[in-house]
């Protein structure tokens, strides 16, 4: 395992680097054909310098910039990793450099399980360009055909002859010859059978600095004449200051000055900075002693300080009660109900859920008369350039992003607008400023996960299965986050397994209700699934209850339904993960009363995931989750072990929303603080046993750090049902009584 580096390069140092070292540059250009470029020409042109992916020097060292953020998932080993392979690149020979946020790298927010989906064959094409540029390197120094000239583990081999010539000493040669297209590199790529790394896996690049605790992370930023800040913010969202006391903070030792940040009082809050009154000291436990001492009061206004979780949550399921705006509408749902040999009902809630994150919000920020920049554990480097530029008035060029290792993000971290607060701050003292979020910032202005409400009703025929099936939804959407005015659930949301869920039913309509926002929303690890998952999963097996089936087996009738010409690809992939999970998880075995098995699968980010949750519950209700197996087809597995830990990790994330997650409002006021209120599962509460199975699949790779979340609540309250016979329908399962006798 290689010690990490946790140089952060901006355009300036790289050029520095090159030109100290004589190095050929292969670029990947982020234009509509692809193409991919090489050459020492393309280094003086502005528009390249950005474009740099790959950089090798007259010593044979590789560094390979990574475009995405690093949060847990090991995206900075497996992409460079990818590069590398198809290179043939020694992975001991090999660097990596975190990129600066610029759009010439292409898409760089680090969010939707996309870093793997949407960059795997533009890095299998880098690597496939180097390996072209120096096998035809070597063939012009020997004369040859280069046919005849193999690239093989960091240097170029001519089987005939027996000569070899290392990837370093090829730099003089390469620097000459002109790139090929995107054609003729598509070409170049290595056959599957030929991956070194790929499918593989090497050790992860960061894991020595992370494990030795040198790995700079956002708070770890220090400059010269630096400030912290700490900033107390109104606790209804819209609201203002009222009134504070500016010379009680000063008084406070260390305290250097008390600003006032101007406040965003109307939707849509976008990913600006609040407002608030921030005080600034030479230490952070000074900044937050002052900020203590404001003493502030606040003028909350109307448009959220009537928000109330009994009462929202009340009227959400009231709206869902009644008929709604249809999104779906297949065969006569009525008919199909009214003539149903047995009808079934349910109602299912998950309340406002908070990313916490282990590392906090934290952003330094240094503005000069160049410009601004910023040093922040984002997602979006991209979208921190376009706040801070917003932000400044300043512009998107004279932002230089620079990303740090993240602490998890979970979408939390793609927002920027504590960026924001660090860049005001840092024009307004003239000085570099670290704005350090608590835990209580970061619980009660977090973008939040919606809370929601579904209402489900199915008919069944007389073998007690679906032929008519109505299902409802009401929460608020992550567009409100975007645009003023929304009230219920956005296309793209619904796109997340609720109007595109995969029952076979002959009459099917999905509706939507009205949830206004009184909050900020935003994407959390697996968005909108979450509750559909939840609500479709755990339906699935009342359904299978009321008509006296194995929850496992009339869940793969539902999927299949009528249909005599098989199953689609899509759906068999579903039914094998499904297979899988059930197998592994020795589904159907024998188990006393307070014991039991539930099942539960979802596709979501192109993934099928299956899971079997095995539970015990005492006499006493006191609940025990000794084994989880998940079934995972994520398509082309790049990096097993990363794959493996993301499934676990989703198992153990999974857990602790169904478990215990759930943030309430009084008066617009979120009321939780810290973990005493927002609960997360401790380590002694986690499954001691969690087995992951990879499904061999040639297919594109899928997202993988997502999709594992959506079934972990449905399968674990299945499982209560079959151990104690009780229905867990409104998350968190911890206040509800699961005690028996």
């Amino acid at each position: 395992m290689r010690a990490a580096t946790s140089e952060i390069w901006s355009r300036r140092d790289f050029l520095k680097a090159l030109a100290a070292g004589g190095g050929v540059l292969i670029a990947s250009c982020a234009d509509s054909d692809g193409a991919v470029f090489t050459g020492r020409d393309k280094l003086d042109p502005e528009s390249w310098v950005l474009h740099d992916f790959l950089w090798l020097a007259p010593t044979g060292l590789v560094t390979i910039l990574a475009h995405r953020s690093e949060m847990g998932t090991g995206i900075r080993t497996a992409l460079p990793m990818v590069v590398a392979d198809e290179m043939e690149a020694d992975w001991d020979q090999v660097a990596i450099k975190q990129a600066i946020g610029d759009s010439r790298y292409g898409d760089q927010n680090t969010d939707g399980s996309n870093s793997i989906r949407g960059n795997f064959e533009r890095m299998r094409r880098l690597g496939a360009a180097a390996r072209d540029v120096l096998e035809r390197a070597a063939a012009a120094v020997w004369e040859v055909d280069v046919r005849t000239c193999k690239a093989s583990n960091h240097k170029v081999e001519h089987a005939a002859s027996g000569r070899s010539l290392g990837f370093g000493e090829l730099v003089e040669v390469a620097i000459e010859l002109k790139p090929q297209g995107k054609s003729a590199i598509q070409k170049r790529l290595k056959d599957r059978k030929d991956w070194r790394y790929i499918g593989i896996g090497v050790g992860g690049y960061d894991m020595d600095a992370i494990v030795t605790g040198s790995a700079v992370f956002g708070g770890d930023i220090r400059l010269p004449n630096m400030l912290f800040a700490s900033i107390e913010r109104s606790p209804v969202l819209g609201g203002e200051v009222a009134k504070y006391d500016k010379s009680a903070a000063l008084a406070v030792a260390g305290v250097e000055q008390v600003i006032e940040l101007p406040f965003i009082t109307e939707e849509p809050f976008m990913f600006q900075a609040l407002g608030g009154i921030a005080v600034l000291a030479r230490d952070s436990w000074s900044a937050m002693q002052g900020r203590a001492a404001l003493n502030a009061s606040w003028k909350t206004g109307a448009a959220n300080a009537s928000f109330s979780s009994d009462s929202y949550n009340q009227a959400m399921m009231e709206s869902v009660r009644k008929p709604g705006t249809k999104t779906k509408d297949r065969g006569d749902v009525e008919a199909g109900l009214a003539g149903a040999a047995q009808k079934v009902e349910a109602e299912y809630s998950i309340p406002l859920l908070a990313h916490a994150c282990m590392e906090t919000p934290t952003a330094t920020a240094e503005v000069t008369e160049e410009g601004c920049q910023v040093w922040s554990p984002t997602q979006n480097p991209q979208a921190v350039q376009d706040t801070v530029a917003q932000t400044l008035g300043l512009s998107k060029k004279a932002v230089t992003a620079h990303v740090t290792l993240l602490g998890g993000g979970f979408g939390r971290k793609s927002k920027p607008d504590y960026t924001a607060e660090a860049a005001l701050l840092a024009r307004e003292t003239g000085r570099p400023v670290q704005v350090l979020w608590t835990r209580a910032d970061d619980l009660q202005h977090d973008y939040y996960h919606a809370v929601s409400a579904q209402r489900m009703e199915a008919g069944l025929d007389d073998q007690g299965m679906p032929v008519a099936w109505l299902q409802r939804a009401a929460y608020p959407s992550i567009a409100s986050t975007f645009g003023a005015g929304s009230t219920g659930p956005a296309g793209f949301e619904l796109g997340m397994g609720f109007h595109n869920m995969p029952v076979a039913a002959p009459a099917m309509r999905t509706e939507t209700g009205i949830a206004k926002p009184h909050v900020r929303i935003g994407w959390l690890r697996s968005v909108a699934n979450i509750q559909h998952a939840f609500a479709v999963s755990s339906f699935a097996d009342e359904i299978a209850a009321a008509g006296k089936h194995d929850s496992y087996q009339a869940w793969t009738k539902m999927l299949i339904g009528k249909k005599t010409s098989g199953p689609s690809k899509h759906i068999q992939r579903l039914l094998d993960v499904s297979e899988a999970a059930a197998s592994a998880g020795e589904w159907g075995k024998e188990l006393p009363r307070g014991r039991g098995l539930g099942f539960a699968a979802h596709h979501s980010f192109d993934a099928y995931i299956a899971v079997v949750v095995e539970v015990e519950i005492s006499k006493a209700g006191e609940l025990r989750i000794p084994r989880v197996d998940i079934a995972a087809d994520v398509g082309t597995v790049v990096h097993p072990d990363r794959v493996r830990a993301q499934m676990e990790g989703s198992v153990n994330f999974g857990l602790s929303q169904a478990l215990f997650g759930k943030l309430t409002a009084l008066n617009g006021v979120i009321e939780q603080t810290n973990f005493d209120g927002f609960r997360l599962l401790r380590l002694h509460e986690a499954p001691p046993q969690i087995n992951v199975h990879l499904t061999a699949s040639d297919g594109t790779p899928t997202g993988v750090g997502e999709p594992g979340v959506p079934p972990i609540a449905p399968a674990l309250c299945n499982a209560i049902f079959a151990a104690i016979g009780k229905r867990v329908r409104d998350l968190p399962v911890d206040p509800h009584d699961l005690s028996w006798s």
